[in-house]
């Protein structure tokens, strides 16, 4: 199975049952434009019809279904287990539970409604997403490439990921990032693309501080926290 199908695949519920391995990391950039495109037609298209309030409603849910919820639920698991005071191991357990604790929630809550706002506040932008998503997933697979796994020989959903993956295919998405988000406008895209990436990277060293390394749910927390500092950066007053 080839890794673009792998990816698509892990990335979305739309592209059946498959086995991911490191070649789907090369293909993250690719399915997270693709997607930013899909959430920003749903965008553009939303946007003639009802006014940014609705609109804003709208993509934000459009992004979660075709993502299957899928960062979302790693960030509620990774509020949940990297905010509180624990040690080591009881973050593990905890973001490996099925529950959702407050840290979670309020978490999310903050994530989504910052999103909403962000939209709302902006003209329908596809070429900004497409920007956003391709750094959001490349910034995950550049963390699982560089980063030791947390969860060692015990699993978990980013094991099958776990090996040798190429770097040029992530060193173009990094580029092609920048230039769809400059597309869209040439200063405030490429700046909040360089927001985004430092955000998701912050998530990351912190739960390196306080885990070790990563998981699954800290490069979907990684993802979904850069692309909303991205979003809130680039409705910012320029």
């Amino acid at each position: 199975m080839s890794g673009a199908r792998q990816a698509f695949a892990f990335l979305t519920p739309l592209g059946g049952a498959a086995t991911p391995s490191p070649a789907a990391f090369g293909w993250f950039p690719v399915v997270g434009a693709g997607l930013g495109l899909a959430v920003g037609g749903v965008w553009w298209l939303a946007g003639r019809a009802w006014p940014a309030a609705v609109v804003a409603v709208l993509v934000v849910g459009a992004d979660l279904g075709l993502t299957g919820l899928l960062h979302l639920d790693g960030l509620v698991d990774a509020a949940d287990g990297l905010l509180p005071h624990l040690d080591r191991e009881r973050r593990l357990e905890v973001m490996a539970a099925p529950d959702v604790g407050a840290f979670g929630v309020g978490v999310a809550t903050i994530v989504v409604l910052a999103r909403w706002a962000s939209v709302a506040s902006l003209r329908p932008a596809p070429l900004l997403l497409a920007g956003l998503w391709c750094a959001s997933r490349t910034t995950m697979a550049v963390a699982a490439r560089t980063q030791p796994y947390a969860r060692g020989r015990e699993g978990g959903l980013a094991s099958a990921f776990l090996g040798p993956a190429r770097a040029a295919p992530l060193v173009a998405g990094v580029l092609a990032s920048f230039a769809l988000a400059g597309a869209w406008r040439a200063l405030a895209g490429p700046i909040a693309v360089l927001a985004g990436g430092v955000a998701g990277a912050g998530v990351v060293a912190f739960a390196r501080h306080r885990l070790g390394g990563f998981t699954g749910d800290v490069l979907g927390a990684a993802g979904i926290v850069g692309e909303t500092v991205g979003l809130l950066v680039a409705a910012a007053k320029w």
